[in-house]
């Protein structure tokens, strides 16, 4: 068993960092997992990386530069970025580092969860490094539905294709595909049984804690409209960790980045630190261009953008798109662009307030955050006269704060179920370059590319593995 398990950890390391050396993911000295604390110390794995490249211009928060995009070959970006549905992405996606590596994390989970009850040390270590491994298991699997099938509906779940459901370690399963509708239930079964064992303060930030899971717990319930039940797994967040860093503070009275760096794993409002290319993401900032769209709703007064962002670059965008992109290197500050984080909770809360038409509570959850992040003008917004302006509101700030990663992404998949709250998304492109005809892309709330192919290398490997498109296999 431990020569298996060895064995199985030192692929996860080199399928996934390439040159790591086995040490680097074990325990410091150890030389074979054997012991309780030395499962529970694989759960700690700093480096975890989600990279979105297959999906990343499905939203109207990112942008690309004209001469990425005029006049070269069709790729996965350039059909996405165009929203174009008559082109076979099947053929264009034949590996995803995205899926690759949720399921390598997958597996490390379900080696821990396996094995642990039967090595040496005490049981309370045991069910804890269980308990967290479900948890982190539970965030993969989230993750994993919510990109390769439909958003989940309530009227649609139990029918709509889902993704492989891996409970066991095994490197060569050929599992069949769940629906959505289980795979959300088994999601919600792992947090349930690792919040009784979780810790508030674990041994470092990249074991999850309470808030985390309780956090990930009302993420699940919103998503699933599951309005009452995610409220109070936000309540229950909060009351582990509800610190908002103030960018208002950090930049007018302590110097901001230059001078006072904020490092991971020292961002105190980040509850798991994940990212979508690795831990020096956003050193490479200038290849993560934000729209027009969004700059213009960051406004001129917003330490989010003003911070963060530069817009004067001829090297790195479009001088006239309006577009902006990150500027503050990982040694400054850490920007969380994947993880779950407190503020994003506080949003979860605002939005079940809201939908619950306690609208002065919603805005005043959305206020607090406000007040850490507007420089000047008008910081408390006041109360809509309506539900559907008060969402917008939330939406909003959802996008301002959960910027980069893939969370925009999501948050339009699950929000175009609801025709309350469907976006019809038009890009009007290119906004410089005159030589070539601008066009009008549109993406509508029901395009099939919301639904992101599974891997070409994957379907060949699993023929019980389906598509969850109409989209049509090329072997």
């Amino acid at each position: 068993m431990r020569k298996n398990i060895l064995f199985a950890l030192i692929l996860s390391a080199l399928s996934i960092g390439g040159c790591k050396k086995y040490t680097d993911i074990t325990p410091t000295g150890s030389l074979i997992v054997e012991t309780a604390k030395d499962y529970y110390e694989l759960v700690s794995f700093p480096n975890r990386g989600y990279l979105i490249s297959n999906f990343q211009y499905l939203v109207d928060d990112m942008w690309m530069k004209e001469s990425n995009f005029i006049g070269l070959t069709p790729n996965i970006d350039r059909v996405h970025f165009s929203f174009n549905e008559n082109i076979d992405r099947v053929s264009l996606i034949q590996s995803s580092n995205f899926y690759e590596r949720a399921y390598l994390y997958i597996n490390r989970w379900n080696t821990i969860i396996s094995s642990v009850d039967a090595s040496k040390g005490e049981d309370n270590v045991k069910a804890l490094a269980k308990a967290e491994a479900k948890a982190f298991r539970a965030f993969d699997h989230f993750l994993l539905v919510n990109v390769y099938a439909k958003a989940f509906n309530p009227a649609t779940a139990a029918t709509d294709g889902g993704i492989c459901i891996m409970d066991k370690y095994d490197l060569e399963a050929q599992p069949t595909k769940s629906t959505v509708a289980q795979v959300y239930d088994f999601i919600q079964k792992d947090i349930d049984e690792a919040i009784p064992f979780l810790q508030a303060q674990p041994a470092d930030p990249y074991h999850p804690s309470l808030a985390f899971a309780w956090a990930l717990k009302a993420k699940v319930h919103l998503f699933k409209r599951e309005i009452a039940q995610a409220k109070d797994a936000c309540e229950k967040s909060l009351s582990y960790n509800n610190q908002i860093f103030d960018l208002v503070k950090y930049t007018t009275t302590q110097g901001g980045p230059s001078v006072t760096p904020i490092i991971a794993p020292n961002n105190p409002e980040v509850l798991s630190y994940q990212y979508i290319q690795g831990y020096n993401e956003t050193n490479f900032g200038y290849s993560w261009l934000i729209s027009p769209e969004l700059k213009a709703l960051f406004g001129t007064n917003d330490a989010r953008f003003n911070m963060f962002f530069n817009t004067t670059s001829a090297s790195f965008l479009d001088i006239g798109s309006n577009a902006a992109y990150y500027n503050v290197a990982y040694t400054r500050f850490f920007y969380p662009t994947v993880g779950l984080k407190t503020t994003e909770v506080y949003l979860m809360q605002a939005e079940c307030l809201a939908r619950q038409n306690d609208l002065p509570g919603a805005m005043a959850v959305v206020n607090r955050l406000r007040e850490k992040r507007i420089l000047s003008g008008v910081v408390n917004l006041p109360v809509p006269a309506s539900r559907k302006e008060t969402m917008n509101i939330i939406i909003n700030e959802r996008r301002k704060e959960m910027v980069l990663g893939f969370n925009r992404f999501l948050d339009l998949k699950r929000l175009n179920t609801e025709p309350e709250y469907a976006k019809t998304i038009v890009r009007t492109y290119p906004l410089v370059n005159k030589t070539v005809p601008q066009q009008t892309y549109t993406l509508l709330p029901t395009s099939r590319l919301y639904v992101i192919p599974f891997p070409l290398n994957v379907l060949k490997k699993n023929p019980n593995l389906t598509l969850n498109t109409d989209e049509k296999l090329p072997f």
